[in-house]
């Protein structure tokens, strides 16, 4: 499979697969990487695309970065990158994983792709940041006067943060989409992602007794085979 990387702007760029007239776009989640992509892109380049994926702030060629793994400076981000597509193919397709699903259902809510696949999504960020502040018993009062607050599994809770995702809801997706979601993702409540999907007219595959990382064997065998049937 040809391979080729290059930068768009400050964005490491890789793309996969001989020169056709569709792509996929791949976002990866948090502590991913554009070569990831490399499985997908093994089973759509053989279906007639391409794929393009790329190395979110912070994390894979960009690792060294700091304070950037968020909506405010990813969103601009994917639509530059949306830019640049629009302007080499003529169908365009997206792949996201997890919070990547997230920011670039902000960043395309006016854009409708071909077909879209959306593993593991986070749904509603604003949910998850109130989940995250009942396990550390913070309350919003006291995230808004503090600003940050650092917490005991990692996360940094931050008013900055929450305040951009109240003010900008996901509140159009047209795209025809199929999501897998893990019965016990921690991320995205059922009942949330099912509503969701019932909102926009979305193909739902629930994945039995995986949790939001998928990369099991035999939950990555599933991901494949969900995918080329997504994709026919």
């Amino acid at each position: 499979m040809e391979e080729n990387q290059f930068m768009i702007e400050n964005i490491p760029i890789k793309l996969w697969g001989e020169s056709k007239n569709k792509v996929f776009l791949y976002i990866h989640g948090k502590q991913g990487y554009k070569e990831e992509a490399k499985s997908f892109a093994e089973i759509v380049c053989k279906k007639g695309w391409q794929v393009l994926s790329i190395d979110l702030p912070e994390h894979g060629d960009r690792k060294k970065e700091k304070d950037k793994f968020n909506p405010w400076i990813i969103v601009p981000e994917l639509k530059t990158i949306m830019k640049y597509l629009n302007e080499k193919w003529d169908t365009i397709g997206l792949r996201a994983t997890s919070i990547g699903a997230w920011f670039s259902m902000i960043a395309f809510q006016d854009y409708i792709f071909e077909r879209c696949l959306l593993v593991s999504p986070v749904i509603d960020m604003r949910e998850l940041i109130f989940k995250m502040m009942s396990w550390e018993s913070v309350t919003l009062e006291k995230l808004k006067a503090e600003g940050e607050i650092p917490t005991s599994f990692g996360e940094t809770l931050s008013w900055k943060y929450l305040k951009y995702t109240i003010d900008n809801p996901i509140e159009k997706w047209e795209s025809p989409t199929s999501i897998l979601y893990p019965e016990f993702d921690n991320m995205t409540n059922l009942e949330s992602v099912v509503n969701f999907s019932k909102n926009f007219k979305i193909d739902l595959t629930i994945l039995e007794k995986s949790e939001h990382y998928i990369h099991k064997p035999k939950e990555l065998e599933y991901l494949k085979e969900w995918t080329i049937k997504s994709i026919i």
